[in-house]
């Protein structure tokens, strides 16, 4: 491409804030948003980027961002906001919860997608990015809402690159295994010593900078090629669920 200016969401923390740091890097013009204006503040202190303070899951705030995003030819949107919420079996569930996480993960989603494909459109080209999970290609004990809204975020992209057949638009997804992140398992547990027991034991699991270099690669590929999926996990989780933890191997959260 001639010119790269991306859209990242969920920029103010974890893999979202690594994807900037890539592609702000990697010579490209960055439009971040997120819910928390003074971790954007400081990220674009560090590496130039345009921000907006939003939140993708309030209409209001997804004018603001698309308004933002309009000023300049848009070429990618990176899709990171989201997350999970609880570990309760189905018979026990909270279906507030459930709403939250479709809210996150695909409501939100897809408002953003539809709102920002014209002006790549109008761009004439560009890419669309759906950081998913393993989670929306398995299942596991306690997880079932958010496989239930990772599976459903899926389909926005698999569909999508079906209806858009025929134009210049890629729609890649990277759908990571066992990230380690200052923020997911303490948002989905609730505390920061249950978040600390998901990795104990595991050698390296990936980090947020493993998955940033993902999208930052995708994106740098030749125009003609679309990275339709890329699964990331760390060498010590062999499936889904099954993850290496010393002395033993054990079954792990993915």
């Amino acid at each position: 491409m001639t010119f790269k200016r991306a859209l990242v969401t969920g920029a103010s923390s974890g893999i979202g804030e690594a994807t900037v740091r890539a592609l702000a890097a990697d010579g490209w013009r960055v439009l971040a948003t997120a819910r928390r204006a003074g971790r954007l503040e400081a990220l674009a202190a560090e590496t130039g980027c345009e921000w907006v303070a939003a939140d993708v899951t309030t209409p209001e705030d997804v004018d603001a961002v698309v308004e933002a995003a309009a000023a300049a030819e848009l070429t990618a949107v990176v899709h990171v906001a989201g997350g999970a919420l609880g570990i309760d079996r189905v018979d026990e569930a909270d279906p507030d919860l459930w709403r939250r996480m479709f809210e996150l993960n695909v409501i939100a989603t897809l408002n953003l997608t539809r709102r920002c494909l014209p002006l790549v459109r109008a761009a004439g080209r560009g890419s669309l990015v759906f950081l998913t999970s393993t989670a929306a290609h398995g299942t596991y004990p306690g997880g079932a809402g958010y496989v239930a809204a990772k599976h459903a975020e899926r389909q926005i992209a698999t569909t999508l690159r079906l209806e858009l057949g025929g134009e210049p638009i890629r729609v890649i997804e990277i759908a990571p295994g066992m990230v380690k992140t200052e923020g997911f398992s303490l948002t989905r547990l609730g505390s920061a010593e249950a978040a600390d027991t998901v990795y104990e034991g595991v050698e390296a699991p990936l980090v947020a900078e493993d998955v940033a270099e993902a999208v930052r690669w995708s994106l740098g590929v030749p125009e003609h090629m679309n990275v339709d999926l890329m699964v990331l996990r760390p060498v010590a989780q062999s499936s889904h669920t099954t993850v290496a933890r010393h002395p033993l191997a054990v079954k792990g959260d993915a």
